[in-house]
């Protein structure tokens, strides 16, 4: 999602830190961050959430049992839960536990013995009214709004923030569940969407429905959601690369005739990005577009939209090049997600350059797919202008820290760079399905991704990564011309930095030319001019 986004202002970071300043982090930053004890010693299997709306008292109750196999001796479990939400009863095996609070996070004292390769299970209750979103998805937790016909509409969003903003769970991205039963309880004629897909639907006696989705696949914590509406829904087939592939779309009935006809966009984007990247990672369980309150979030397989059926971003085209307004920005970027950010899932935010970097390149591939190479170059080249360069990419990491807003723009033109190194566009497609193939379902360090790349290009690009990623400087290319001699070099960049650049000099064909940060020459015919392919996101300037 676009988290630091400001509408038509440009790309705002969470920090104004330099490149190298750390801010002060806390014990709960840790708490949240890192892979504590009380984490380690359990491998999550299995969520059954299930929760009880109440939007006239914008309050939660319920349970989640979870459900893991024990790695390593250990009798104290942390689950997380935010305030103002309380943890009421923890319970294993008929037996109620007790348990300590620091800050959001609970530890839990197991009475059973955890014996190593056992699978166990614990069933955590909890109520109370959740944070309510601020500003979401940005700021996140619950929203209770009410549609044009006074009808409650409830939404979630919680990216960065944390799952635990509205349920109890294992709340680190490091370990997903292999799959997950979402039960919720809405009161009648209200509908809740959720991930997966829907299993049942049970009429209680208290004029309240629940709506039982199984997500058969590996599923991030934001990736979790509900949507509780007056929705109305339709559906399609789409056949794609693994065969027939349902996708399903709930919109308020006030807006289903807009919905129906912005929302034919869903194919043309699963045919691009099948093209790019590989099979829609999760045919088991469906493809859903749901309209929500807020602009829109990648929540696995439940894709949520609310970019008032307009193309562009609210109807405007952040390239500035026309070429963003051929195509619904919510749609394309967040379905994106599914492939970067639902399939391969960052193991701490610090890497979250691995969802927003692909996921932003991706709108510059669905553009090339559907209207030319021309148009994808013009519409990344386009969109430098929105790159701030005040912080760095990378964040800080085992402290839920994410870094600058430059994870989008910059990130985009970074990989476009590395495309142009490698220099072969099918090569580069296998790169990006190979991701995915690679990847499918796995969490990584963003270490694995630069190490895949590298290995498939032939060429080591580690110093390249680190320039746009942990720098704030663009790198220069410095040269001169001494008789038929072109002497240059990379300035403003890491040690060891070896970016490959193609130039033209006056009157030639354009020539890859392989500068570090130690000067280089080459025999010319005389020329007096060089320039750089704007294709590469590098400065240069003649010495």
């Amino acid at each position: 999602m676009y988290k630091y986004l400001l509408l038509f202002v440009g790309l705002i970071g969470a920090s104004t830190l330099s490149a190298q300043e750390q801010p002060t982090f806390t014990r709960q930053d840790t708490l949240r961050g890192s892979i504590t004890p009380e984490r380690a010693w359990w491998d999550l299997t299995y969520y059954h959430l299930a929760v009880r709306v109440k939007p006239e008292e914008s309050s939660l109750s319920g349970s989640t049992t979870v459900h893991y196999k024990v790695l390593k001796p250990h009798q104290s479990m942390q689950i997380d839960l935010q305030e103002p939400l309380r943890i009421e009863k923890v319970v294993q095996d008929g037996q109620e536990l007790t348990y300590r609070r620091e800050g959001n996070a609970y530890f839990i004292a197991l009475q059973k013995k955890q014996q190593i390769g056992q699978l166990e299970s614990v069933q955590v209750f909890y109520a109370g009214k959740p944070q309510v979103a601020k500003r979401p998805p940005w700021d996140g937790g619950v929203q209770w709004e009410k549609d044009a016909d006074g009808n409650w509409l409830v939404a979630t969003s919680c990216q960065g923030l944390g799952a635990s903003v509205w349920w109890p769970c294992k709340d680190h991205m490091y370990d997903e569940p292999d799959s997950m039963l979402i039960s919720i309880t809405v009161p009648k004629p209200l509908v809740d969407v959720s991930n997966g897909r829907l299993r049942k639907i049970t009429d209680n006696n208290d004029n309240t429905r629940t709506f039982d989705w199984f997500v058969s696949n590996p599923i991030n914590n934001y990736g979790v959601n509900m949507n509780v509406g007056n929705y109305v829904s339709w559906n399609e087939i789409y056949d794609g690369e693994k065969g027939k592939l349902s996708l399903s779309y709930y919109a308020l009935p006030q807006d289903q005739d807009k919905a129906k006809e912005q929302f034919k966009q869903v194919p043309l984007m699963m045919k691009a990005f099948e093209h790019w990247f590989g099979p829609y990672p999760f045919y088991e369980d469906g493809y859903k577009l749901v309209q929500v309150p807020y602009l829109g979030m990648e929540h696995q397989s439940s894709v949520t939209y609310g970019n008032g059926f307009k193309n562009g971003y609210l109807g405007k085209d952040l390239s500035g090049t026309g070429w963003g307004l051929k195509w619904d920005f919510i749609i394309i970027h967040e379905s994106g997600h599914e492939w970067f950010a639902n399939n391969i899932t960052y193991k701490d935010i610090a890497d979250m350059w691995v969802h927003e970097s692909f996921t932003n390149y991706s709108e510059n591939l669905y553009t090339e797919y559907h209207f030319g190479k021309q148009a994808g170059t013009e519409y990344v080249l386009g969109t430098r202008k929105l790159i701030a360069n005040k912080a760095r990419i990378m964040g800080f990491y085992n402290v839920n820290h994410a870094g600058s807003g430059d994870m989008y723009y910059k990130g985009g033109n970074m990989l476009h760079t590395i495309r142009q190194v490698v220099n072969d566009d099918e090569k580069w497609r296998q790169i990006l399905r190979g991701l995915n193939k690679t990847f499918y379902h796995q969490t990584v360090d963003g270490s694995d991704i630069i190490k895949y790349i590298s290995d498939k290009a032939g060429r080591n690009l580690s110093k390249v990564f680190d320039q746009y990623l942990r720098e704030i400087k663009i790198p220069q290319l410095e040269y001169a011309f001494e008789g038929k001699t072109l002497r240059y070099r990379w300035t403003n960049a890491v040690d060891g930095f070896d970016l490959p650049v193609k130039v033209t000099l006056q009157g030639g064909k354009p020539q890859f030319i392989y500068p570090t940060t130690s000067w280089q020459t080459l025999k010319t015919k005389g020329e007096k001019n060089l320039e750089v392919d704007r294709n590469f996101y590098v400065g240069w300037k003649q010495g």
